[in-house]
């Protein structure tokens, strides 16, 4: 028999209690979030973001949203190529974040003793104050370039890209605002090519530079990135005979041994660990942690409000 409404909001109120309680009695927090957490904060790929800044290449090409174009682009000449995901990088990168979900998580956890595993690529993590220091981006950072071929002086190093960005979103006919926002002036009719002086190559390598993103056995995992992987094994060490609550936001299945499957084992092997999960349609727990579980199946934006 199908719980009514009523159920179902009584049981949310009795997991967002517990949550509340352990997030005050946990020695620390984990932090893991997804993709899931980002479409909360309003980074929607398809729809109205897409119609506004895509609306010519969605025209010539037949795609309907910014991740399958991101693919498709790949085949087009560079200059087109790079259009695209100038756009793609600073609108979702540079621009304010559309709402204040990561604020809501800072202040959630800001004041313990914390750390992030992501496998977000749009920085709101560092934009939102979370201390760089406590961050992992697993899977690289729309604001990074690397080379296409990485080897020799470029085979551990990635490129700062906000610059080169700019001068391609400019050329194609847009203006930036003082906050990042991208514009389109009023009766100006936007380029979907860049002046091919402006195609990135590797300063130390000379082959064709993109973007900083896991997708093959090239993905550059820089200084930085082992940094931050380092920095966090060590706090899951230090942690280890304390109190933490995992807490997972909006990790799908698409990547799930990064996060997911990773914390599950973590809290099957800690007696004092619990694992929470927020997320749209997918809040749920195995069986042999479930007793140290709180699944919360919501809107992440709305949850935090709620807390």
């Amino acid at each position: 028999m199908n719980r009514n409404w009523n159920d179902k909001s009584n049981e949310q109120k009795e997991q967002l209690r517990r949550l509340k309680e352990e997030l005050q009695k946990a020695d620390a927090v984990v932090l893991g979030a997804g993709a899931g957490l980002s479409t909360a904060a309003g980074y929607i790929y398809s729809g109205e973001r897409f119609e506004k800044y895509f609306s010519d290449f969605a025209k010539k090409y037949g795609f309907q949203d910014m991740y399958s174009g991101g693919f498709y682009v790949l085949q087009c000449p560079p200059e087109e190529m790079w259009a695209y995901w100038s756009r793609y990088i600073w609108i979702n990168r540079y621009m304010p974040i559309p709402n204040d979900t990561y604020d809501r998580l800072y202040d959630l956890v800001k004041d313990k003793d914390y750390f992030v595993i992501t496998t977000n690529v749009d920085h709101c993590f560092q934009r939102s104050g979370f201390d760089k220091k406590r961050l992992f981006y697993t899977q690289g950072d729309y604001g990074l370039l690397q080379s296409s071929n990485p080897h020799g002086a470029s085979a551990h190093k990635t490129y700062e890209n906000e610059e080169i960005m700019r001068k391609m979103l400019l050329a194609q006919g847009f203006e930036i605002g003082e906050n990042n926002e991208l514009i389109i002036p009023e009766g100006r009719e936007i380029s979907m090519r860049i002046p091919s002086e402006l195609i990135p190559y590797c300063p130390d390598d000379g082959e064709p530079m993109t973007t900083n993103l896991r997708s093959d056995d090239k993905f550059v995992e820089d200084e930085g990135w082992h940094q931050a992987a380092e920095r966090y094994s060590e706090f899951l060490r230090r942690h280890e005979n304390l109190k933490v609550l995992f807490l997972e936001a909006g990790v799908g299945m698409n990547t799930p041994s990064i996060i997911k499957f990773q914390f599950w084992k973590l809290v099957n092997q800690r007696p004092d660990a619990t694992y929470a999960c927020l997320n749209y349609g997918e809040a749920y727990a195995p069986d042999g942690i479930i007793n140290r579980s709180i699944c919360i199946n919501g809107d992440i934006r709305d949850i935090l409000m709620k807390l």
